[in-house]
């Protein structure tokens, strides 16, 4: 088969694990990422990283548990390498909490977590505000180290970068056979997607070096993640909002919230504030569609909008992005002219 030239636009954790799934399983590819932000600038690179995902409404739930599975696995695959202190990962243990019982209290993503059950009476009663916990054990990656580890992948497979903010997909037609949408919240403006929109994320970087276990509400609006080089405590999910600026209201907030949580960080030092987007969707968009250009037809596979879930479903969602690239390369395109 003649080499395949394939785009891939974005570099965050979808882009660049989508980018290293298709240089190892189609060698015949020819594979470059467009993008205008590499770590450490994209919105994973803020991200807490723990391994912990939603349901999401209409994405059958064998599809929700192949994509966490495979990243699970890869993730805990990495962590038994000696490659784990280079790309960032490691197991991270601590509860869940809720202030009422939730309406699945044990998800999909129990099965796969280690150890998860439910929290005793004796340890609810650290959080009395709340009256339902899971504890257990899952995976934190943190992208600082995983974007670079997994960049330094890819270049190793023959990759290409390119720093290019890509406004139109038509103008790639001609230069590539697959184009590949991994550009989070900035499809709203790339292919027009109404139903993508940002969720700002507001967070602290701690040094609060006696946190050893998580802690998070379940409303996903509050929770305490020790890393290795600093805790990150947040944090915001505001809804269709665009802002990039820090703000000191939300940072103060923050800190009270947590505070409520694990009153020890009233003690702990702000190390840096960060804010970024996450791609809210209803459910992730991972699906194929054709571009056409003239007399020319190429496959543009959207792999976006996993919300705050990125890195938990990133190298199986990967994986299934890369299986429409095989499946289109095997496909003539609608219409085909003869």
């Amino acid at each position: 088969m003649n080499t395949v030239k394939v785009a891939v636009v974005g570099a965050g954790v979808i882009g660049l694990s989508t980018a290293v799934c298709l240089a190892k399983a189609l060698p015949y590819c020819s594979v470059k990422i467009l993008s205008e932000t590499f770590s450490p600038n994209t919105t994973s690179d803020g991200a807490a990283g723990i391994l912990l995902p939603e349901v999401f409404p209409d994405i059958p739930l064998d599809r929700q548990r192949y994509w966490f599975k495979e990243t699970f696995d890869h993730l805990q695959a990495l962590i038994e390498s000696p490659e784990a202190p280079e790309a960032g990962v490691y197991l991270s243990s601590g509860y869940h909490v809720f202030k009422e019982v939730p309406a699945d209290p044990k998800p999909y993503w129990s099965d796969y977590v280690f150890g998860f059950r439910f929290m005793t009476d004796r340890e609810m009663k650290r959080f009395p505000n709340h009256k339902f916990g899971q504890a257990f054990t899952s995976i934190k990656c943190e992208c600082p180290r995983y974007l670079p580890w997994l960049e330094k992948r890819f270049r190793e497979t023959g990759g290409q970068i390119k720093c290019e903010k890509v406004t139109d997909l038509q103008q790639l037609i001609p230069h590539y056979d697959v184009i590949v949408n991994c550009s989070g919240v900035w499809s709203h403006h790339l292919v027009g997607d109404q139903g993508v929109y940002p969720v700002r994320g507001q967070i602290l970087k701690v040094h609060a070096t006696w946190l050893k276990n998580f802690i998070r509400d379940g409303d996903g609006k509050t929770y305490v993640y020790p890393g290795i080089d600093y805790v990150t405590i947040g944090g915001t999910r505001q809804k269709d909002d665009w802002r990039l600026e820090l703000d000191k209201g939300d940072s103060e907030l923050v800190m009270e919230h947590c505070s409520q949580l694990e009153p020890s960080l009233k003690k702990a030092q702000v190390l840096e504030e960060w804010v970024g987007l996450r791609p809210g969707r209803k459910n992730p968009r991972v699906e194929r569609e054709w571009l056409q250009a003239q007399d020319r037809q190429v496959p543009l596979v959207h792999n976006y909008g996993h919300g705050g879930c990125g890195i938990s479903l990133s190298w199986g969602s990967a994986l299934d992005a890369v299986g429409l690239v095989r499946q289109s390369l095997h496909e003539k395109p609608p219409h085909a002219k003869l």
